[in-house]
């Protein structure tokens, strides 16, 4: 049994402290409680009640200003009666802040300095007393008030020390005391635990709970001073920035300490709604980003809340919305051929809803509308006539950049071969998808009544079976083959000078209205090589397959004469020509860009490629008197098969190895 001398000196604390400002529910259960601050004097029956004379305590601390929401303090005797007005500045603000952080300093100093004036008349009937004091204990008046239970309990033991009952009731009073004295720490209601510590101390000091309750005061000055700075902070709009000095941070560090924090929880609480509040507002002005953004640092606050899982739905459902209409009114702007509009309303879906099925095909299709006037890479392009039929058929060629010329360490590389360099084309092209045929330049020539070189000069160069060598022959001219006789409709066109090839694409531009003419010698590179990067089309080394007409070893004249210089291991069972499209297309879709017959391009002829165009455009010179042929031919040596070969002739040459095709700028 605790020592009795102990308890006659704690019941001249008892019944002051009424006027230290408690919990709210035993204030309102005794009309004898007293305000604090307030002189009281208490008689009832002389013979029982004692006089009251309490000092007035240190001043307490406002429960607006130790809790983030007033409900968590309502009942707190300490709270101010008056309500601190929403429309306070920034000034009155931190002054309230400084003030609670100085009070939650002080909170038990006032409990320490109390010092009440008790007295009381003998009791006249102890098991009364002794009943009242169990009522009010487990009615939860624990002291405070003349008919709390450690009041009545101390009356008890005034006139008799050693009374068990007593004796116990204290004893099981002090530990209701110690567990409101956790309840109010929880709930920021730092002064109503520091009180309590001061009644428990004295009544029972060598209680287990008053060591913990004390250091959990201790930390909760600190809490509470960070509670202050982060209800400041959320008052002035900086829930989540800038780092380092935002509310939603202190929350969290509070709660790293004390994870039950009922302020820092209804804190962070009130953190989430805001934000998914803003968060909601952000989406209904089309801010996505910033939306989610804000939701997530709301998910941080509460990871499981269903306010922010529901916002993220509802939010999400929106940005789908959003993007659907900006889809349709791209879609619209580019039927209206409103490029610029159609262009920027995708690039806002692509900024609110990356994954928007179908963004993709329709920038392909602006893409295609700008670069490619509403046609796309590999389309083909058959384009009417005035005078009936249709042009030669086209293939759209895809843009891109490549190196034009042979790099210095190729084997066989000519000088005018370089310097190598970057060519980006950015104009769109369609390119023939084969040479000109003898029938389509036949109706060039019935349709307009124009004289060919090879006509006007009576005679060109032949491939002479009999001598086995290339010869001038006269009588030869457009509608002959390669050695003289008639040519087939569909064989390439030859005997054609670059002056006849420029009139045919003129003509052709004039029955179709569109912009035809030769291809630039960027353009034919570009194509001959379709995304290679090899000394031939097909590779470094010798064809191991047949990819156009070459000269191969295999390859037998009428006479069954064979190539001196040829690729070993190759026939492509043609000696000249063949008819168009007799073997396979490259990546691009068109044929014989390398092999069949060599090509007349637009460009005038240059030694190098020093100051040649780097967006694919045609290099003339005003006056030139000389042009450029690109291509492999069917009686052309190996090493005039790479890719980067390149000729010279004079515009109106001819022979049985030569012909064209046309390109059309779209």
């Amino acid at each position: 049994m605790r020592k009795v001398a102990q308890l006659g000196s704690v019941a001249l604390v008892v019944l002051a402290l009424s006027a230290c400002g408690g919990s709210g529910d035993e204030a309102a259960q005794t009309s004898e409680s007293t305000p604090a601050g307030a002189q009281t004097s208490v008689a009832e029956k002389p013979s029982e009640q004692p006089v009251v004379t309490p000092v007035p305590e240190t001043e307490a601390v406002p429960a607006s200003e130790a809790a983030v929401t007033s409900d968590t303090t309502a009942n707190d005797p300490a709270t101010s009666s008056e309500e601190v007005p929403a429309q306070e500045d920034a000034a009155e603000e931190a002054d309230r802040g400084n003030a609670m952080r100085r009070r939650l300093m002080d909170s038990t100093v006032g409990a320490d300095e109390w010092s009440p004036d008790l007295t009381g008349a003998p009791l006249v009937d102890v098991e009364a007393t002794l009943q009242r004091a169990t009522d009010a204990l487990r009615a939860g008046r624990l002291d405070q008030a003349e008919n709390s239970a450690l009041v009545l309990f101390q009356r008890v033991l005034e006139g008799d020390p050693t009374n068990e009952i007593a004796i116990k009731g204290v004893d099981d009073t002090v530990a209701a005391l110690l567990v409101r004295a956790d309840e109010s720490f929880a709930q920021a209601r730092f002064n109503e635990s520091a009180r309590i510590l001061s009644v428990v101390s004295k009544l029972r000091p060598d209680d287990p709970g008053i060591p913990l309750l004390k250091a959990k005061l201790d930390s909760g000055r600190e809490v509470g001073m960070l509670l202050a700075e982060a209800q400041r902070l959320a008052t002035a709009g900086k829930l989540i920035e800038p780092p380092g000095e935002n509310a939603a941070e202190i929350y969290r560090s509070v709660l790293s300490r004390d994870p039950q924090n009922v302020a820092a929880q209804s804190g962070l609480a009130r953190v989430e709604a805001e934000l998914v509040n803003r968060a909601s507002q952000a989406a209904e002005t089309g801010n996505y980003n910033e939306s989610e953004r804000l939701l997530a640092e709301a998910g941080k606050a509460s990871p499981e809340s269903d306010a922010v899982q529901d916002a993220s739905a509802r939010i999400e459902s929106m940005r789908e919305q959003r993007a659907k209409d900006l889809m349709q009114q791209s879609e619209a702007a580019l039927a209206e051929n409103n490029l610029e509009e159609a262009t920027r309303l995708l690039d806002e879906v692509v900024a609110i809803a990356a994954q928007t099925s179908g963004v993709e095909d329709l920038r392909t299709r602006i893409r295609n509308a700008g670069s490619y006037a509403s046609l796309r890479p590999g389309q083909s392009i058959s384009d009417e006539m005035r005078s009936g039929g249709t042009a030669p058929e086209l293939v759209v060629i895809p843009l891109g950049s490549f190196q034009m010329g042979s790099p210095e360490s190729e084997a066989d590389r000519k000088g005018n071969e370089g310097p190598r360099h970057s060519v980006n084309l950015s104009k769109a092209f369609a390119m023939a998808r084969a040479e000109v045929t003898v029938a389509q330049f036949r109706r060039f020539v019935d349709a307009t009544g124009y004289s060919p070189t090879s006509v006007q000069v009576g005679t060109s160069t032949i491939y002479d079976e009999q001598a086995g060598t290339m010869a001038a022959k006269s009588g030869v001219n457009w509608q002959k083959g390669y050695s003289g006789r008639n040519a087939d409709a569909n064989a390439p066109v030859i005997h054609v000078s670059w002056t006849d090839a420029k009139s045919y694409a003129d003509w052709v531009s004039r029955e179709t209205g569109k912009p035809y003419r030769l291809p630039s010698e960027a353009e034919f590179e570009y194509v001959m090589r379709a995304g290679s990067n090899t000394r031939f089309p097909w590779g470094d080394s010798n064809p191991t397959r047949l990819v156009g007409n070459l000269t191969g070893d295999g390859d037998r004249s009428e006479s069954r004469r064979n190539w001196v210089n040829a690729f070993p291991d190759y026939d492509d069972g043609y000696w000249g020509p063949a008819p168009v499209r007799s073997y396979e297309a490259n990546r691009f879709g068109i044929h014989d860009m390398n092999g069949n017959v060599s090509e007349w391009v637009e460009d005038c002829w240059h030694d190098s490629y020093a100051r040649a165009p780097a967006d694919g455009s045609p290099w003339v010179n005003p006056g030139c008197n000389r042009r450029v042929i690109r291509g492999a031919s069917w009686a052309s040596s190996p090493e005039q098969a790479r890719t980067a070969f390149r000729l010279t002739a004079a515009p109106n040459s001819t022979n049985a190895r030569l012909g064209f095709r046309v390109v059309r700028e779209l």
